[in-house]
């Protein structure tokens, strides 16, 4: 916040998308660094936080916004750079009614504390809120995946092959959920061993096989299962499992002609997750934006 206001020290109206790569260079960040995308890939993160600099010193009244895309030194902006402090952050704004006001409307943090010992990690303190909700997203979407994958682990071979049938379903394969159950329904050593249609007239077929094991997965087990597909006349295949593949397995399906597909537990809970398999929605947050075309004057 420091370093934009001082960017406005002549008193003029800048345009905010010219600050933008000027304070990129006062901080020396990598190329790297400078296309960083917010989770959402719609804004680099350093421009969202120099968005949100800009806003918190407007409420402050530091700065103020002359014309959509512009931002201009108050008075009160110019006091304060008189007298420079090492830096601005939000403590340093409390100072301002009209900051602590805004504050109190927004929800605006700047120590988030944990209630309960199960609560997800604090998310850091410097992060801007689009920053610290997506934060938060990730952390609560992360001991998710854990906890299915400590249920997966815990429940029944039957368990864990309804629960491949199931995602199988969701992500489109299978044609019908009959036509899955019946093509995969073979137990095996803790896991499922089948086929699947790959589209629904069962033109093609995908080989799977399921490991609900805690070690990980080496290149032996998946040759073996390369070498099943060869005495099936196949040359496609999953292999799902609970835990991790090792460096070599997955080396191994990068350098054979069929086309296996490595489905670790990390991956597995994912596709749960996005696929609504086993979950449920607690709650949906939707983040909205001021229409820029609605207020434009003709």
């Amino acid at each position: 916040m420091l370093p934009l206001l001082k960017l406005l020290d002549d008193g003029q109206p800048r345009k905010f998308g010219e600050l933008v790569p000027i304070l990129e260079d006062h901080f020396n960040l990598t190329t790297t660094e400078r296309e960083e995308l917010l989770p959402s890939g719609r804004v680099t993160t350093f421009r969202s936080r120099v968005q949100w600099a800009a806003t918190y010193m407007t409420n402050a009244e530091l700065v103020q916004r002359p014309q959509r895309g512009w931002l201009q030194l108050t008075p009160r902006g110019r006091e304060v750079l008189a007298h420079p402090p090492r830096a601005i952050d939000i403590e340093f704004l409390n100072q301002f009614s009209e900051f602590v006001e805004y504050r109190t409307r927004s929800g605006v943090t700047s120590h988030p504390t944990n209630s309960a010992a199960d609560d997800p990690p604090a998310v850091q303190t410097d992060l801007s809120p689009e920053e610290t909700l997506e934060s938060s997203y990730q952390a609560l979407r992360g001991q998710l995946a854990e906890d299915l994958l400590q249920r997966l682990r815990n429940g029944t071979p039957l368990f864990f092959e309804q629960v491949v049938v199931d995602l199988l379903v969701a992500m489109g394969y299978g044609g019908s959920r009959p036509g899955v159950a019946e093509a995969i329904g073979k137990s095996g050593d803790g896991g499922i061993d089948g086929v699947i249609k790959e589209d629904k007239l069962g033109l093609d077929v995908v080989h799977v096989q399921a490991k609900r094991w805690q070690a990980a997965v080496g290149m032996p087990v998946v040759q073996a299962f390369s070498g099943s597909l060869d005495g099936q006349h196949a040359n496609k295949g999953v292999l799902i499992t609970t835990s991790k593949f090792t460096n070599d397995a997955r080396d191994y399906v990068k350098i054979i002609g069929k086309r296996i597909v490595l489905i670790d537990g990390e991956t597995l809970a994912d596709y749960m997750i996005d696929h609504d398999v086993g979950v449920t929605s607690a709650a949906t947050y939707v983040v909205k934006r001021i229409d820029g075309d609605y207020f434009e004057v003709e």
